[in-house]
């Protein structure tokens, strides 16, 4: 259903360092882009983007409320995803652990922009 996801950064050069090695964990790389937007995906199933707002009169901002869930791989991916984030300079907004419990085990990171990323891990049923 989801083909893509747009976050917003400021610094592009800086964001796809910060991608490249965060969703390179995942097995994900940029699979097409321009100057101001790049694409990241396994390719298969949806895509993550990170751009430079159309709108360069104003800077791009996260939104209250508005997050991206990445599946982790398991609660052991989930824990390395936030692990690795932080060590790239990503803060921390929640560690790895259960919020629903046997159900749905997340860790949540601001990107370097203030994007909220949740990796997570949901069972079956």
């Amino acid at each position: 259903m989801l083909g893509y996801a747009t976050i917003g950064v400021n610094d592009m050069d800086r964001a796809v360092a910060f991608y490249d090695a965060l969703l390179g964990e995942l097995g994900a790389k940029q699979l097409m882009g321009m100057d101001r937007i790049k694409f990241y995906g396994t390719g298969e199933g949806a895509m993550l983007a990170i751009c430079i707002p159309h709108d360069t009169e104003k800077p791009p901002s996260h939104g209250n409320g508005n997050m991206v869930a990445i599946p982790g791989g398991g609660r052991e991916g989930v824990d390395k995803m936030h692990a690795k984030a932080l060590e790239l300079g990503a803060t921390d907004d929640g560690p790895p652990g259960e919020r629903i419990p046997g159900v749905f085990y997340g860790a949540y990171v601001r990107d370097l922009d203030g994007n909220k990323i949740c990796f997570f891990d949901m069972a079956a049923g």
